[in-house]
């Protein structure tokens, strides 16, 4: 009733754990014509322009063994093992056990596990058990594990609104001061001893 192919495709060889292995995908030979080498599929292809990809980014690392003096900006991923003394801008920071930075910092994700000296500024902030923060933290999320020191106050923004420079809780204005009493010149030739009422002006 059914016949078999007289062409039977070849057996798939086995690996050592008795499953079959995938066959690898058929390659032109080197004399083998394809439909991209034709005249006119190879004309379209050139005049198309060929999208290359990005290659992909990896996060920076500032090693335990370097000292960095200065600012650092970007839009990546940096972590920091070394020593920073200088602002960090990035679009997340690692502070690794060993790091340290000594200045202000700004991402939209921090992990510290080192030690921060100076300004935190970003939407998602983690201090976990190794972290050292003195300063303030301004943020949206902040996190802070059981062992992390953090010396400073917590300013929390709401998504989309910006960070405040200052708290909201700002004290309310001192009154003035009295103003001080105005000497006229008739009184700076008053005789030694002599009694003068100054008034104060309003």
């Amino acid at each position: 009733m059914f016949n078999k192919p007289k062409n039977n495709p070849p057996q798939q060889p086995k690996s050592g754990s008795g499953l079959a292995v995938p066959p690898l995908p058929d390659l032109p030979s080197p004399g083998q014509q394809n439909a991209a080498s034709t005249p006119q599929v190879a004309a379209a292809t050139a005049s198309a322009p060929v999208a290359t990809p990005s290659p992909a980014r990896g996060a920076s690392v500032l090693a335990r063994d370097l000292v960095f003096e200065g600012n650092i900006s970007g839009d990546g991923e940096l972590t920091i093992d070394g020593q920073v003394k200088g602002d960090v801008r990035v679009n997340r920071l690692i502070v690794g056990d060993t790091g340290s930075v000594e200045g202000t910092v700004q991402a939209d994700n921090v992990d510290v596990k080192g030690r921060v000296v100076g300004a935190v500024q970003g939407k998602n902030v983690k201090l976990l058990s190794t972290a050292y923060v003195d300063g303030d933290i301004n943020h949206e999320q902040l996190a802070i594990e059981v062992g992390a020191y953090f010396q400073g106050r917590c300013l929390q923004t709401r998504p989309g609104q910006a960070a405040a420079t200052t708290p909201a809780s700002a004290p309310a204005a001192t009154p003035a001061a009295p103003a001080a009493p105005v000497v006229t010149p008739a009184m700076a030739g008053a005789a030694q001893g002599e009694v003068v009422t100054l008034k104060p002006t309003t």
